[in-house]
């Protein structure tokens, strides 16, 4: 039995306490938060948990084993930190800190120590992912030419944490998967118009070797609600929409053909329009899994498919959009 803490119930963190309190290898010892009130709704659903505001008593407990930090993102690097020098597993929502120098000195620490650090990217611990890696792995969809992402919505605004760090977070750790590289350029564009400095809307860039370039729109300030990568391979082209509730992923046989033997470039070129393929995914509630993985890394002694060291990387890659954000769409290269 693994005793787990969740510290922080704001808006994340009751997800969290709802799957936890389901896995039957977890005891929820503690549900923390400095705000008192948000046990209000809490402590009717889960009247037999611990709800506390200590969280200094609550990292210092020998007998919790592992600490789910669902903090604002502000709070992780602190709360993370303390929870590692105090011996505990930790799972951490992203960011995992607010920049890299914070996140790879939790990465030190948790390897120090011994300790699971997992950063609570969510996309990659979705089925619909799994699937377009695999598919990519197996060269089903060619060569990968370039990607793009779209992540808009009207609402929540955020009053300290821009549409890139809260929205494209995702993105690039889903891209970087799919890829199976870093970029090595990033360029960004965006404006603030709710709140000065807080960018509301934001395109990214990253190029990536071999001539693959992603592309990410991030909002919410936006008609509509959109989640939806679209890939495109020199065999097929597949777009995972995650509003979709069943046919989440299709694949397009879809391409531009070459003809060896032709007198005009021109010529040599052909569309090919083919079928479209809506493969069976068995959908799994991404957090749940999540959860059951921090929960096997503990007791295998495994190494996290979001470690701390994926988490450093997102966040070399926000950093760069940042600072190109801040240089009018300059290419920044990205720290390695």
């Amino acid at each position: 039995m693994i005793r787990i803490a969740v510290i922080g119930v704001g808006y994340w963190g009751p997800n969290f306490v709802r799957i936890m309190d389901e896995l039957p290898q977890v005891q929820l010892v503690y549900v923390c938060d400095k705000e008192a009130k948000r046990f209000e709704r809490l402590s009717v659903l889960y009247p037999h948990l611990t709800f506390t505001t200590d969280v200094k008593g609550v990292i210092e407990d020998a007998n919790v084993d592992a600490v789910v930090v669902a903090t604002g993102s502000d709070s992780h690097y602190e709360v993370g930190l303390s929870c590692l020098e105090h011996g505990k597993h930790v799972l951490i929502e992203k960011p995992l800190a607010l920049n890299s120098a914070d996140a790879a000195r939790l990465v030190e620490e948790a390897q120090r120590r011994k300790r699971v650090l997992l950063v609570g990217h969510l996309l990659r611990y979705h089925r619909g992912i799994e699937r377009l890696k695999a598919y990519i792995d197996e060269g089903y969809l060619g060569k990968i030419l370039y990607i793009y992402t779209t992540r808009v919505n009207l609402g929540r605004i955020r009053k300290e944490e821009s549409a890139l760090w809260s929205f494209a977070t995702h993105d690039v750790s889903v891209v970087n998967f799919l890829v199976g590289m870093q970029p090595e350029l990033v360029t960004a564009t965006g404006q603030s118009y709710l709140r000065k400095g807080v960018h509301d809307v934001v395109f990214v860039t990253l190029y990536y070797q071999g001539d693959v370039m992603a592309h990410l729109h991030v909002s919410w300030l936006d008609p509509h609600k959109i989640r939806k990568i679209t890939i495109v391979g020199d065999k097929r082209m597949a777009v995972l929409d995650d509003m979709e509730t069943t046919e989440k992923l299709r694949i397009y046989d879809k391409g531009v053909d070459f003809t060896p033997s032709y007198g005009d470039y021109a010529e040599s070129l052909s569309v090919r329009i083919g079928d479209i393929y809506i493969p069976k995914i068995d959908m799994v509630e991404p957090l749940k899994v999540e959860c059951q993985h921090f929960l096997d890394c503990i007791e295998k002694g495994a190494k996290p498919l979001t470690d701390g060291q994926h988490g450093l990387q997102v966040l070399r890659v926000l950093e760069a959009a940042e600072k190109s954000l801040n240089e009018n769409g300059q290419a920044v290269r990205v720290e390695v």
